[in-house]
């Protein structure tokens, strides 16, 4: 219920920062869509390679001091898939199991873990381009599930959906770092690669000695929305007519003086 409450209000701040865009970009302030593709693998699990999975949210980057190219650069992806593929299969602990071990035998097992997750880094920008950034990354999980896949007469023709929610903790932290490039050109677009590494063992009361971690290569694209760039020129355009106005006021003044 806790969980579903926190998607509910995520998915509402998602939507009020879309409709309230231009209002939350300032000089200081940039807001937008975050997203794109991530591979992600477990350490410590029999057969994990790297799965593609994806990932959508939204972002704010704070200008921490007027002049200093350092930023504060968090926000929330609603959407982000981790886990691992090609797993070795294990027995499963239900009525049919003797059934699906043996069909799931020679098989594999993809693991998907979804989360919320919350990256607090900070970031340093290199003449408002380039720029590197590094932090920890909190992240609430709400869904996880092992599906199991064998040939039977084509490939991965059979499958079954195995909820293992309950086997994991909800809670998990690590490190982030990352590298990207601002186009100005597109209006404060931005794209990069981000690697992030868990701290904590995700299974609960874990049998083994190992600790399984998660850890997920990011490909990103940050996308402004009534972005900070935007903002600035609508500033400098309202800065100029202003100053003509001041300008052509004093003109009519001096005018006035010659006549008298």
């Amino acid at each position: 219920m806790a969980i579903m409450l926190v998607s509910q209000v995520m998915q509402g701040q998602v939507l009020i920062s879309l409709l309230f865009g231009d209002k939350l970009n300032s000089p200081t302030l940039k807001f937008g869509l975050d997203g794109g593709a991530n591979f992600s693998t477990l350490s410590n699990v029999s057969g994990a390679k790297y799965r593609t999975g994806f990932n959508l949210g939204f972002y704010f980057d704070f200008l921490l001091k007027k002049d200093k190219p350092w930023y504060l650069h968090t926000g929330v992806l609603v959407k982000s898939n981790l886990g691992a593929h090609g797993i070795a299969p294990y027995h499963l602990s239900n009525q049919d199991s003797a059934y699906l071990d043996t069909l799931f035998a020679n098989g594999s097992v993809d693991r998907r873990l979804s989360y919320f997750n919350v990256p607090v880094l900070i970031r340093y920008s290199f003449n408002k381009r380039l720029f590197v950034e590094l932090g920890p990354m909190l992240s609430l999980g709400y869904k996880a599930n092992d599906i199991f896949s064998t040939d039977v007469e084509n490939e991965k023709d059979l499958s079954f959906d195995n909820d293992i929610k309950d086997t994991f903790v909800k809670f998990d932290i690590g490190g982030m770092a990352g590298i990207g490039y601002a186009i100005d050109a597109l209006n404060g677009m931005n794209f990069g690669l981000r690697y992030y590494y868990g701290f904590m063992d995700i299974v609960k009361d874990n049998p083994g000695a190992a600790a399984q971690r998660n850890s997920s290569f990011y490909l990103f694209a940050s996308i402004p929305i009534g972005a900070g760039d935007k903002a600035k020129a609508k500033n400098a355009e309202a800065a100029k007519k202003k100053q003509l106005k001041k300008e052509q006021k004093m003109k009519e003044e001096q005018l006035e003086k010659q006549k008298k």
